[in-house]
């Protein structure tokens, strides 16, 4: 499988991800969310920055943390731990305090050739795909969550 993240433009996610100052992305919720327990090192992520429909970077997966049941200072320390790869600001904290986190540490990051999102109605801001070429535009499929489920 191959994963597109959307990165927060606000936060400049991409920019730190390219930049080497962020080595971990976080996503987290009340209970099990894509992507938790459904990315594996090896597997390719590529990254676009919200707004853009440009994606433009590309990494593969390291190593990967999934949490279930966290209680706060469990969330707490698990981010402070990992402050030094995810760099994330104190609104990125909050917005991550989740009991279900899935941490995913990525190498090898380089900038692509951008390729045309085709966005679609449906998609939420982590995509699990069977080829980068299921988004893109001109060649795209119908978007489900078939890859997504449990």
């Amino acid at each position: 499988m191959v994963h597109l993240i959307y990165c927060d433009d606000k936060e400049e996610v991409l920019e730190k991800i390219l930049d080497g100052t962020k080595t971990m992305v976080v996503r987290g919720a009340a209970g099990r969310k894509i992507p938790h327990s459904r990315v594996f090192e090896g597997e390719l992520l590529y990254f676009m920055k919200k707004g853009t429909k440009k994606i433009s970077a590309m990494a593969t997966v390291d190593s990967v943390q999934n949490y279930v049941k966290l209680a706060g200072d469990d969330i707490i320390r698990i981010l402070a731990d990992n402050q030094s790869k995810l760099n994330l600001s104190e609104k990125q904290k909050d917005r991550w305090h989740k009991k279900c986190l899935c941490l995913v540490e990525f190498k090898d990051v380089r900038q692509i050739e951008p390729l045309d999102f085709d966005h679609q109605s449906n998609m939420d801001d982590w995509l699990i795909i069977d080829k980068i070429e299921d988004v893109v535009v001109g060649t795209s499929i119908p978007y489900n969550y078939e890859k997504s489920k449990f």
